[in-house]
């Protein structure tokens, strides 16, 4: 009998202390706090790792984690230009580990308490901008957010990290108005570019014409001077060696040679027109009677 009572009772006691442990020990995992309640009051916040609270006098009524937590928040509003707008906001934010009690029992819903202070300055500070001013201040926006939000969650024991406008989404039709807006400038600035090219290529085409144009002014000229002076020396040759030729029959007899020259070129060429000319002798003397002629009266 007496050895039944002994190991009763040690069962009875292996029992009793399995119980107080279950009830005495608790695990907190990294970056979370428990909160620890006595008799149904705050007492203090266990930290990571293994924990014990007094049985059946202490509880733990809640979790909080201490990682970085993100809030997306969409807010549709109107701008100083009456042009409804859908503002998407990122909030990124943290317990201040310092602060437990008042990030567990100041606020019933963290996120709820969030969104509503967003949507207070972003609708205050939205209508205040045009259209085109919302984007291009959205970082003005955002750190307006986070000034503001930031000094009113530190009183409920929450820091914020960042806030971020991450889209601005205008209307349909405004929208579709921007790219018909974007699209006409574009078409616009190519048009005036294509306008710029054509300009040029005709200034450096006429250039290059004008260029082309002299030069060959001046190889005309130059061929004109090495006909006369090769004409001077073959009239002084001629001269030397017939004396009593007079110089108007040396020079008939030069463009005699000149025209039948000419002749012989025309005809040599395959894709010559046709052209009618007078080729006996003194058609030669009847063209040089004309261009006297015309100088004189001239």
């Amino acid at each position: 009998m007496f050895v039944f009572s002994t190991v009763f009772l040690t069962v009875l006691i292996c029992i009793l202390t399995i119980i107080v442990l279950k009830f005495s020990l608790f695990v907190v995992d990294q970056e979370t706090v428990a909160v620890v309640e006595r008799l149904g009051k705050f007492n203090r916040a266990a930290t990571a790792g293994l924990n014990f609270r007094l049985p059946f006098l202490e509880w733990v009524s809640g979790w909080l984690s201490l990682r970085i937590q993100q809030i997306d928040i969409t807010i549709e509003t109107k701008t100083k230009d009456n042009v409804f707008v859908k503002v998407e906001v990122s909030v990124q934010y943290h317990v201040v580990a310092e602060k437990i009690y008042d990030a567990f029992y100041r606020l019933t819903d963290p996120k709820k308490q969030i969104e509503s202070f967003v949507f207070d300055v972003i609708r205050a500070e939205v209508p205040k901008l045009i259209l085109d001013d919302v984007f291009e201040k959205k970082d003005s926006i955002a750190i307006a957010v986070k000034n503001e939000l930031a000094e009113l969650m530190s009183n409920f024991g929450y820091a914020l990290v960042k806030a971020l406008v991450t889209n601005i989404e205008p209307d349909e039709k405004v929208k579709a108005a921007m790219n018909e807006i974007n699209e006409q400038q574009r078409l616009r600035m190519a048009a005036q570019e294509k306008g710029e090219a054509e300009k040029i290529l005709i200034v450096k085409n006429a250039e290059a014409e004008a260029e082309g144009m002299r030069l060959q002014g001046l190889g005309v000229a130059n061929q004109r001077k090495a006909i006369i002076d090769g004409l001077k020396q073959s009239i002084r040759e001629f001269q030397a060696e017939m004396s009593e030729v007079s110089p108007s029959e040396i020079m008939n007899l030069v463009m005699m040679v000149q025209y039948y020259d000419t002749l012989k070129d025309i005809g040599s060429r395959d894709k010559s027109n046709t052209i009618f000319m007078p080729h006996s002798p003194s058609s030669v003397s009847d063209i040089a009677k004309q261009l006297l002629c015309k100088s004189v009266v001239e």
